[in-house]
């Protein structure tokens, strides 16, 4: 299964949850309602006299410029004597200001110093951050055990990025035995809560049966749910369910519509499946120079298929002027990736000079390497060009073909 793995974000604590007495009522609501000079007036000598609630509220003040200008020095400033008073949200604050050398010198080990003293009291969102810590390696050895407990407590605080990460912890066998029916259940309670990773994620196991029976249905639900959030990689595995009906009506135009959105943020996939439908007619009217359009894109990004495409549209002059050359170029992109098809192609170039002078031992070599790889024409085509050439050379064309190894752009040269 591909899981989409949440990179965590270490998240700033932006408001205090503690309940404010006397003046702190009144700053606090004046924070609410914007008025942030109110607020500063009311927190400063609170702050000053001692008060760890307003401390930290003046570290959320200067860290965010809310009515005076950033200042991230003070925010530590402000944090560190809150947090030295045992308040959690500025120990959590404090540690992310280390985590991204906001005001101080970046330093794992202060973050996870700081993280655990937050965790420890409770507060949901250091536990998880704590988590992310043991499960990178940063400021602690590498840890999957450790980041699954702390994953847990702030995921049964029903804290909706825990969750997530302990869904993919379980999918992927992380700190504890794989299991897929408990991936499941904490995908769930995130997705519930909005997460389009977790959305994303429950959706695959919908789509692959893993964790649950397989229902297309059920996979679609949840992928239009992240996909609508704007994640690239849900829209184009939702536009692929579209595309063959798969859970949800065959609807080409709305295949189309999802390819499009994830290939405008820049998805190779849904950029070559955009470049198949225009080619294709599916979904819009057949359109061979926005095929090239979109197989280039995705090619640049290096997705053998639409390196492929782009070197059939050159080489059958579709949607480009007609170019042996160039779709010999694209071909060996391709090719360095194992295409079979392109291997096939590239050796009919070679054994017609099309784009490439006439190489029958190149021709053979790819021809061999397409035969051996199942292509339907390559071995008919392998040896009618023998016929041509000498011993040596196909010794020398099948040497080629048993050393050659997949690498991006390349083909084999003759000795």
């Amino acid at each position: 299964m591909r899981t989409s793995i949440l990179v965590g974000i270490l998240a700033l604590i932006l408001a205090s949850t503690a309940s404010f007495g006397g003046s702190l009522e009144d700053a606090d609501a004046a924070f609410k309602r914007g008025d942030y000079a109110k607020t500063l007036r009311l927190v400063m000598p609170l702050a000053e006299q001692g008060d760890a609630v307003a401390q930290y509220k003046l570290g959320v003040i200067y860290d965010n410029g809310h009515g005076v200008p950033q200042n991230y020095v003070e925010a530590v400033n402000w944090y560190r004597k809150a947090a030295e008073q045992g308040d959690p949200d500025a120990q959590a604050n404090l540690g992310f200001m280390y985590a991204n050398g906001l005001g101080v010198p970046k330093d794992d080990a202060e973050v996870v110093i700081w993280y655990l003293k937050a965790a420890a009291q409770g507060l949901a969102r250091a536990q998880f951050n704590l988590g992310l810590m043991y499960r990178d390696g940063q400021g602690v050895p590498q840890d999957y055990a450790q980041a699954m407990q702390w994953f847990l407590k702030a995921a049964e605080q029903g804290d909706a990025d825990a969750q997530t990460n302990l869904g993919v912890m379980y999918a992927n066998g992380q700190g504890v035995p794989q299991d897929d029916a408990q991936a499941v259940h904490w995908f769930r309670e995130a997705a519930l809560q909005g997460n389009a990773v977790a959305q994303s994620n429950l959706g695959l196991m919908y789509r692959d049966g893993q964790g649950v029976p397989q229902d297309y249905a059920q996979a679609v639900r949840w992928f239009l749910k992240a996909a609508e959030r704007g994640d690239p990689d849900v829209q184009t595995a939702l536009g692929a369910m579209y595309a063959i009906g798969q859970g949800v009506a065959k609807d080409e135009e709305q295949a189309m519509q999802w390819f499009l959105k994830a290939a405008l943020r820049g998805n190779a996939i849904a950029q070559t499946n955009l470049g198949v439908m225009y080619a294709n007619g599916q979904g819009a009217p057949k359109d061979d120079a926005q095929a090239v359009h979109w197989y280039r894109k995705a090619a640049e990004q290096g997705v053998a298929a639409a390196q492929f495409d782009l070197g059939t549209m050159y080489e059958e002059g579709r949607g480009v002027q007609q170019n042996y050359a160039q779709a010999v170029q694209w071909y060996s992109k391709a090719i360095g990736q194992g295409d079979t098809d392109t291997q096939y192609n590239v050796g009919v170039m070679y054994a017609n000079g099309q784009g490439v002078p006439i190489d029958n031992v190149r021709a053979y070599a790819w021809l061999d390497m397409a035969a051996s790889n199942a292509h339907a024409e390559a071995a008919a085509k392998r040896d009618d060009l023998a016929a041509k050439m000498t011993p040596a050379q196909i010794a020398e064309a099948q040497k080629l073909a048993r050393e050659w190894k997949p690498k991006k752009a390349t083909t084999p040269e003759s000795e």
